[in-house]
């Protein structure tokens, strides 16, 4: 069969989501309907905001169907689902199917997934692998089953990681090689040649597979007793989102919030307790750990922008003091 000619029900719901779409539509296939999330109401007016899939469709593509089921295990949605029969079925960023729904598709229902699997199973493995200092990442395409990110492989892409990348920039080139390997794993499936591989043929002799849960606030505190490199990694992993945070705390105990968006490990001897800073009220701020400093570039104070230190410490006031990080 013609790779063009597979009729595709594709589900996705982020930004993350939409460069495959748009790669797949671009070169030709034919894409039956789209599946994303029911509008939500957000921000302080409880204004709907569409989400970045249905926004794409809607500016692209009207006519193409688009669904947005509460419930995934709906007859009338499972009904609309088989209605359109399609030979594929493509999930990127979008909720765990049922059965009733990805045994749908004669070829099956594939999901592209940001991480080498199986390493990084879970909800944030971008997040992840910078947090626990991977040197190397990359994305794999499987096919879903009845658990969480554990399918056969199709195909994987590797990258390498740079050493100040945060999880913002590494989640955008992944977004931009993920559409070329969807694009890749649809035509190869159509071709008859792919053969879906069990992921313990990735594993290797003695390796420990590290998993990649979704990340709730208390998992974004600082703790500046740690070595540098491991906040330095925390605070590139939640970069922008959902971010580091950190107290700074005045001699009289007044405690202002602070999130962390860029920073950078200088390792040498320090004799200041982890959390005591330096800084010239100008230009610098750089705060203590264990076995060096961390130097703060970008900042934002509970109830205002983000700026760059240079900003922040030009309008934060200092007296009295002393202040320290917690």
């Amino acid at each position: 069969m013609e790779s063009k000619s597979l009729r595709i029900v594709y589900m996705g719901t982020p930004d993350f989501a939409v460069a495959p779409l748009e790669k797949l539509l671009d070169n030709g296939y034919d894409v039956v309907a789209v599946i994303t999330a029911p509008d939500k109401a957000a921000g302080r007016g409880k204004k709907i905001r569409y989400s970045a899939i249905k926004q794409y469709i809607l500016d692209r593509y009207p006519d193409i169907p688009l669904l947005q089921p509460e419930n995934l295990k709906d007859p009338a949605f499972v009904e609309a689902l088989q209605k359109c029969k399609p030979d594929l079925q493509v999930v990127v960023a979008f909720r765990m199917l049922p059965e009733v729904v990805w045994r749908i598709p004669r070829l099956g229902t594939f999901n592209l997934h940001a991480s080498l699997l199986p390493q990084y199973r879970g909800a944030a493995p971008i997040n992840h692998v910078i947090i626990q200092g991977e040197k190397e990442t990359g994305l794999t395409t499987f096919l879903i089953d009845d658990q969480i990110d554990t399918g056969n492989i199709l195909l994987q892409q590797k990258t390498a990681i740079a050493e100040d990348e945060t999880a913002g920039e590494l989640h955008d080139r992944l977004m931009l090689m993920g559409s070329s390997l969807v694009s890749e794993t649809v035509a190869q499936l159509a071709s008859g040649h792919l053969k879906p591989k069990t992921q313990e043929l990735y594993i290797k002799n003695g390796e420990v597979l590290k998993k990649a849960p979704k990340i709730f606030k208390e998992d974004c505190r600082v703790d500046w007793k740690q070595s540098g490199s491991v906040v330095n990694n925390l605070i590139r992993g939640l970069s922008p989102y959902p971010t580091a945070i950190t107290f700074i705390e005045q001699s009289d105990k007044k405690k202002v919030l602070c999130k962390i968006f860029r920073a950078s490990f200088e390792e040498q001897d320090v004799s200041e307790l982890p959390g005591s800073f330096q800084t010239d009220g100008k230009t610098f701020l750089k705060v203590a750990v264990g076995n060096g400093y961390i130097q703060i570039h970008s900042i934002q104070q509970e109830g205002k922008r983000r700026m760059s230190i240079r900003d922040f410490l030009a309008g934060f006031n200092f007296s009295p003091g002393p202040y320290r990080f917690f």
